[in-house]
C-alpha cells in the first residue's frame, strides 16, 4: 500500500503541476493577446529634444569596454572613443520608407539568396525571405533553436512575419529584417555610417565611464516578460517590438538602445568573415535564455541574414554642439 500510496502522490504531483504550467501558459497567451490589442502604434513626443536631424550628441571619453555575464564578453578592455552624433532612435519603417523611394533600394531578404554562398541550404530557404520568430506552444529543450525561429519565405522589411503581415500604421515602429549591405546603404544615403562596438556601447552606458555593469533585466526596455519562449505576460505592455521611444531614454536622451531590436555594428567579429557583432539585446531577451539586455553584451550575426529582431541606428562624426564647424 505505501508504494501504491507514493506513486499515486508522485502523479497528483506531476498533474498539479502540469495545470499550473497550463494555467500561467493559458494566462500569458490571454494576457498577451489583450496587450496587442492595447499596444499604441506611436510612443515619441513630437516635442522630445534631439539636436540636427533626430540625432543626439555623444561626448568623447574613455571606458572599460565589456561584461562578465557570457564567455564572448570577456575581457574588458580600455578603449578610447572620439565624439559623435547618433540617431536617437532606431531607424524607423518611415525612415527606411524614404530611403527605399528615393533610392529604389532591394533589400537583401527581398532578393533569392545566392547559391554560391548558400550551396547546402534547401530549395525554400533560397528564395528571398527573411527569419521570423514564431511563438510555440510547447519546446523540448533550449537546444534547438529552430522549435521557435524559422526561415519564412516573403518575410522582409515590408511584411516583417511574411506574407500576409504588412508595416500598414507602423510608421513609427523600427525597421526590421534588415542585412548589414541594407544597414549600411540607408546610413551612406544620409551621409552617415553604421557605429562601432566600441561607440555603441559607450552611447549605450550614457558616456559614463563610471557606470557599473547592470545585469539586472532593466524596466525601462522592451524585454520578455514569462518563460521564454512559451510564456509571454507582456507585463511592460508589449508582446512584441514596440514604436520607437516608449521607455525612458538613457541620460543622453537616446531611446531603446537596450532591448526591442537588436542593433548592427560595424565592427566584424573576431575570427568570423561572414558574420559582424550585433548590441543592445531584443524583446525576446529574457533572464532564462539572452540575458544580453546590457550595454556590454554581443552576439555575432550572419551578414546577409535579415531577422525579425534586429534593425539598426546610425551616426554622423562631426562637432560636437557649441564646438567651432
Amino acid at each position: 500500500m505505501s508504494g501504491k500510496r507514493t506513486l499515486l502522490i508522485a502523479s497528483g504531483a506531476a498533474l498539479a503541476l502540469l495545470l499550473a504550467a497550463a494555467a500561467l501558459w493559458h494566462f500569458g497567451g490571454s494576457n498577451a493577446a489583450r496587450m496587442a490589442g492595447a499596444a499604441p502604434s506611436r510612443c515619441l513626443p513630437a516635442e522630445a529634444d534631439a539636436g540636427p536631424g533626430g540625432m543626439v550628441w555623444v561626448p568623447p571619453g574613455r571606458f572599460a569596454m565589456g561584461d562578465t555575464v557570457y564567455p564572448e564578453e570577456r575581457s574588458f578592455r580600455d578603449v578610447s572613443v572620439e565624439g559623435f552624433w547618433m540617431d536617437r532612435t532606431e531607424v524607423t519603417n518611415r525612415d527606411f520608407a524614404a530611403f527605399v523611394a528615393a533610392t529604389g533600394h532591394v533589400t537583401v531578404a527581398e532578393r533569392p539568396v545566392d547559391p554560391a554562398l548558400h550551396p547546402h541550404l534547401p530549395p525554400d530557404m533560397r528564395k528571398p525571405g527573411a527569419v521570423v520568430f514564431i511563438m510555440p506552444n510547447d519546446v523540448d529543450g533550449m537546444g534547438d533553436i529552430s522549435q521557435w525561429w524559422q526561415y519564412v519565405p516573403g518575410a522582409n522589411w515590408r511584411h516583417p512575419g511574411g506574407p500576409g503581415t504588412s508595416i500598414e500604421n507602423r510608421d513609427d515602429f523600427p525597421v526590421t529584417a534588415i542585412a548589414l549591405e541594407d544597414a549600411r546603404a540607408y546610413a551612406s544615403w544620409k551621409g552617415h555610417r553604421l557605429p562601432s562596438e566600441a561607440e555603441w556601447e559607450w552611447a549605450a552606458r550614457a558616456a559614463d565611464p563610471d557606470a557599473p555593469p547592470a545585469h539586472e533585466r532593466p524596466t525601462e526596455a522592451n524585454t520578455w516578460q514569462g518563460l521564454f519562449p512559451v510564456v509571454n505576460t507582456a507585463e511592460d505592455g508589449f508582446v512584441g517590438i514596440a514604436p520607437v521611444g516608449c521607455f525612458e531614454p538613457n541620460a543622453l536622451g537616446l531611446y531603446d538602445m537596450i532591448g526591442n531590436l537588436w542593433e548592427w555594428t560595424d565592427d566584424a567579429w573576431e575570427g568570423r568573415a561572414d558574420a559582424h557583432v550585433i548590441k543592445g539585446g531584443s524583446w525576446l531577451c529574457a533572464p532564462n535564455y539572452c540575458m544580453r539586455y546590457r550595454p556590454g553584451a554581443r552576439q555575432p550575426q550572419e551578414l546577409d541574414l535579415a531577422t525579425s529582431h534586429l534593425g539598426f541606428r546610425t551616426i554622423r562624426p562631426a562637432p560636437g554642439p557649441g564646438d567651432a564647424p
